[in-house]
């Protein structure tokens, strides 16, 4: 899965000489939470709602509404923005953006090209869609966690147990956060005859080991 899939396009910017409010009513408008500094269509820095909260005035200010609005509109974006910004290409992966976000503890990039445009912004609201997405969890239904031995086939195995009592499978991630010579699996399935789940809950119990069960239809689940 590519950032060029996920990013937010159009790109909104601000330019470097714009000033604070500005960006406050930017940010407002189109309920967004980073913008990309533009100095003569060159990008020279990032300014993010909570570099707006840090440089707003304390609640404690004695200062009117027309002397806020008055000092905001004197601040300019050069003054308050994170310079030499952290960018991503549009063929990176999504996996690689979470890393970069995470490890220098950012919220979202600027996706530029080759030629040093801006083709949009990914932030970490469109990772959780992501992971939304790779999940399937719109569709609710049934996850079930397994701890499988790290061989091939093993996966084919649990599929094809749920497959004989009428379920159909929407997504299945691994995890090699286990036990060594063993990965976590985790299973989602829908469609399937309610009157059939918990004999199909008892033949993964004692062929597999078996994690837990979410239910999302009835909010209920089972933790082994």
């Amino acid at each position: 899965m590519l950032v060029k899939n996920w990013m937010n396009t159009p790109v909104i910017t601000i330019d470097v000489h714009d000033s604070m409010q500005d960006a406050i009513n930017l940010l407002k408008n189109n309920r967004i939470s980073m913008l990309p500094v533009m100095d003569n269509k060159r990008l020279v820095g990032i300014v993010t709602d909570r570099d707006l909260k840090k440089a707003s005035p304390s609640d404690a200010t004695t200062l009117d509404v027309h002397e806020l609005l008055y000092l905001l509109s004197t601040i300019q974006i050069k003054d308050i923005m994170s310079t030499k910004p952290i960018t991503v290409p549009p063929d990176f992966t999504i996996e690689e953006t979470a890393e970069i976000l995470m490890s220098n503890k950012i919220s979202g990039v600027p996706v530029m090209d080759d030629d040093g445009s801006i083709l949009g912004v990914i932030t970490h609201t469109d990772l959780f869609k992501v992971i939304i997405s790779l999940t399937s969890i719109g569709k609710r239904g049934i996850q079930f966690a397994f701890c499988l031995e790290d061989r091939g086939g093993s996966i084919l195995e649990v599929a094809q147990v749920i497959r004989e009592f009428g379920g159909r499978i929407i997504s299945i991630l691994t995890s090699y956060a286990a036990p060594e010579g063993y990965r976590n699996v985790y299973i989602r399935m829908y469609d399937i005859d309610r009157s059939k789940l918990e004999a199909l809950r008892t033949a993964l119990k004692e062929k597999f080991k078996l994690l837990y069960m979410v239910d999302h239809k009835n909010n209920t689940r089972e933790i082994y």
